[in-house]
């Protein structure tokens, strides 16, 4: 099923760290003659956080809601898209995903800042949640992540796209977005399914003979499910490769990326995996983190 994406909103806070996903959103724009919605929340902070309380706060949401319509405007100046800008008030995550659900959006784009631990908490929350409360795929995208060489008014195509793989309906519909987008972009796709050895550890509790037979054979059966991903028709127009890998999915997976110069990763939100759980629900959240490429988090709903 070809994936032609209407709709497109990228949400940002103005900021430095937000301008890649807006490249990003025009370059998606142009691609697939969509249009695009610049999307702004204003979050007000907590009173109780600086000791006092807004003395006009009408007076800040007017200013505020000026200053980045002036700011969007600057940044689409020239762009040859058909665009918009939604602002609202609110919780960042809440508002764009109710946005989403509200405009019919077919893909959603964001930024982060790839911290970890405190930061990620206290700046990567926001991002991170969409990806779990979104009713459409999210691409994510870091700062330094932008098309190397590409202005606003430039073109790009993902040329080699990764889409994690862990048999579960959500991977599976991940694998759908990575085929279309493949298709479109007439990029390479590399289908990659990573073995947690601790998931497999009960089954490999017999005979050192027999241990190594049922690894063969299971590596057999998840090689052909992988295989099995590709449609058949998909093969006249698409490069696929297929590889079975060892360790922690985010390890391997953005392992395999860097060294194969990978420009796109698709994973789904919430896999359960063939035997047993093969990537947590976590696992998205890390790799969005510390990729090097953008990120496509695709969750059914």
């Amino acid at each position: 099923m070809r994936l032609h994406p209407r709709h497109i909103l990228c949400s940002t806070d103005l900021s430095d760290t937000s301008y890649p996903a807006i490249v990003y959103g025009i370059a998606l724009a142009r691609e697939f003659e969509a249009r695009l919605t610049i999307c702004h929340v204003v979050d007000l902070p907590s009173p109780s956080m600086y000791g006092e309380a807004y003395i006009e706060p009408k007076e800040y949401l007017d200013r505020s809601e000026t200053y980045a319509r002036k700011r969007i405007d600057e940044i689409m100046e020239g762009q040859n898209v058909r665009w918009g800008t939604t602002i609202t008030v609110g919780n960042p995550a809440d508002e764009i995903a109710k946005i989403a659900r509200e405009e019919h959006i077919d893909v959603a784009l964001a930024a982060t800042r790839g911290h970890s631990g405190l930061k990620r908490v206290l700046i990567g929350s926001v991002t991170e949640r969409l990806i779990h409360i979104l009713p459409c795929p999210l691409l994510v995208v870091r700062r330094g992540q932008e098309p190397i060489g590409l202005p606003l008014d430039g073109e790009f195509r993902f040329q080699r796209i990764l889409v994690g793989c862990d048999f579960s309906p959500d991977s599976v519909l991940a694998n759908r977005h990575a085929l279309s987008l493949a298709q479109e972009f007439q990029a390479e796709l590399h289908l990659v399914h990573v073995i947690e050895p601790p998931t497999y550890l009960d089954l490999m509790k017999t005979g050192e003979a027999l241990e190594m037979t049922l690894r063969d054979d299971i590596r057999q059966m998840l090689m052909d499910n992988l295989d099995n991903l590709i449609p058949e028709d998909a093969r006249l127009w698409c490069t696929s490769e297929i590889a079975l890998l060892e360790g922690r999915p985010e390890n391997e997976l953005i392992r395999y990326g860097e060294e194969h110069d990978v420009d796109l990763i698709v994973m789904g939100v919430r896999g359960r995996g063939l035997i047993g759980s093969l990537f947590i629900g976590s696992t998205t959240d890390r790799i969005v983190r510390r990729a090097s490429c953008p990120v496509l988090a695709v969750c059914s709903k």
